[in-house]
């Protein structure tokens, strides 16, 4: 207690920060938030409701999110990453937050035929050469077979590029009543109550 007292006190009087003193839990912050967003967008598109592609068309640029927006990250960090850290949150915390990190039923199917990402050179999405160059397959759930992509046409989205502020634009995503605003709502909203 000493030792956290005199830390608080240089950080609040030297830094000029405030120190919020929180209870231990297990994994880095990012990744217990993360890993919620992440099981939240793994279990809409378990759903059917949301493609691949529809999800990472809403999850990237324009939330303010890299490009490779969830499933192409996933890709980059591997499958199999990710379900281990999903699955050590799931261990470790509390029943009631436990739940919010179990894996939908596809996860263990990718991860038994090897699906886990660029490392294996396949997972959500796939690389194939073509006779005029290459092209990128997506994974079909059902099948677990590639299949090709299938273009994303949602209007608050096509809307939404036309917004230069990201806080207007995301609020007007939200309150969009189409695929968009319900993944958004869906996903976003239960990590502001959780």
């Amino acid at each position: 207690p000493a030792v956290a007292d005199g830390l608080s006190a240089f950080i609040d009087q030297r830094l000029g920060k405030v120190v919020v003193p929180a209870p231990d839990t297990p994994a880095f912050i990012a990744n217990h938030l993360g890993m919620f967003g992440l099981v939240k967008l793994l279990h809409a598109v378990a759903s059917g409701r949301y493609t691949i592609e529809e999800v990472d068309a809403i999850t990237g640029p324009a939330i303010g999110r890299p490009k490779s927006a969830t499933f192409r990250t996933l890709d980059l960090a591997g499958l199999d990453v990710a379900a281990k850290v999903a699955a050590d949150l799931e261990r470790r915390l509390p029943p009631a937050q436990a739940a919010h990190f179990a894996m939908p039923a596809f996860v263990t199917t990718m991860l038994e035929k090897g699906l886990i990402g660029d490392k294996a050179g396949q997972g959500f999405y796939k690389k194939v050469k073509t006779a005029d160059g290459s092209k990128i397959l997506t994974l079909d759930l059902h099948t677990f077979e590639y299949r090709d992509a299938t273009p994303v046409k949602i209007a608050s989205l096509e809307t939404a590029k036309t917004i230069d502020a990201l806080p207007e634009r995301l609020r007007f995503l939200m309150q969009a009543d189409d695929k968009a605003g319900a993944l958004l709502r869906e996903t976003l909203t239960p990590a502001i109550e959780y």
